[in-house]
């Protein structure tokens, strides 16, 4: 089984493989995928290889609109299945490509129009108009997805999926991203109008789609908000977003009913002292403060899922 597991593509995704002491060849039982996972050096690589203009210190935007924290959250939730225990491996997938070009959470032609009312990004944003640039960034977006499909495959056929977020402390009131975007961020954070804004959820489970049609995995949600109760941390359920159908967490909510769970981490409780046009340094403490009641319950699922094999990975639930 180890030989059908996706790889690591430069320029697009890492992929790591967490195995269990006594996992041998069994298939992963969790599957965690990130796809705002691009550091500033990812940033700064691409920003380099496109040919068309694009708005001066975009690195900015990159900043406030990039998963601080998400690729570490998540992996500590993979560890901590494993070390629950070791006949169980999880797969963890870090997209590599810069949201701030293409967003590897959209399907392919997601547009501003569309995904304005759910408040999020268009797939390609505005600002990128050259033709070159928008079939390159399309042809690492394809890439993306078709390595999130191979671990998809590899996966249990009764695996879990976990899609961690952070997001930003406060919902700006911009509208719409354009050649002025570094322009607008930078009024929206005056110290006069940063607090203004509405301070969102500590956490925020994303379970739903709008019309109730798509669902998460309800029962994990569920025991996660408990657990984060339990440690005082406020939790709102599709209070920022909801399942989107111009997002790729739609698509696989619907390809894979009550096992996916999708959630958003603010930012600022994630880090050391947040920056909203920096880098931000993560704190370990409360990665694995945050880590532990995602971890809990998914752990709890697997074992209610496959009552005769506690790994679940034994194929059919049982």
């Amino acid at each position: 089984m180890a030989s059908d597991l996706p790889s690591s593509v430069p320029g697009v995704a890492d992929v790591e493989v967490v195995r269990g002491p006594e996992a041998g060849t069994r298939a992963p039982a969790l599957l965690v995928e990130v796809p705002h996972g691009a550091e500033r050096a990812d940033y700064d690589a691409l920003r380099a290889a496109l040919a068309g203009r694009l708005p001066a210190d975009l690195h900015e935007f990159f900043s406030v609109n990039t998963d601080v924290g998400a690729w570490p959250l998540g992996r500590r939730v993979a560890e901590a299945i494993v070390a629950a225990d070791p006949r169980r491996s999880a797969i963890a997938i870090r997209c590599r490509i810069p949201r701030t070009f293409i967003d590897c959470n959209r399907i392919e032609g997601a547009t501003e129009g569309d995904l304005r009312a759910g408040g999020m990004t268009a797939s390609v944003p505005a600002y990128v108009k050259d033709d070159g640039d928008r079939a390159r960034l399309l042809s690492l977006h394809r890439r993306y997805v078709a390595l999130v499909e191979e671990a998809h495959a590899a996966l249990d056929p009764g695996g879990f999926l976990l899609l961690p977020h952070t997001y930003g402390p406060r919902t700006l009131g911009i509208d719409a991203v354009g050649d002025d975007i570094v322009a607008e961020l930078r009024r929206a954070h005056e110290p006069e109008r940063v607090e203004t804004w509405p301070l969102r959820p500590e956490v925020d489970l994303i379970t739903r789609s709008q019309d109730g049609a798509i669902t998460a995995a309800l029962d994990v949600a569920e025991e996660v908000a408990a657990g984060f109760g339990a440690l005082g941390v406020a939790v709102a359920e599709n209070a920022t977003y909801h399942l989107h159908p111009s997002t790729l967490a739609h698509r696989w909510a619907a390809r894979f009913p009550g096992r996916v769970f999708c959630l958003e981490v603010r930012r600022d409780l994630l880090v050391r002292s947040w920056t909203w046009n920096g880098e931000n340094q993560v704190v370990a403490g409360a990665i694995e403060r945050f880590a532990a009641p995602i971890a809990a319950s998914i752990d709890r699922w697997l074992r209610r899922s496959y009552p005769s094999d506690p790994t679940g990975r034994s194929g059919a639930p049982g």
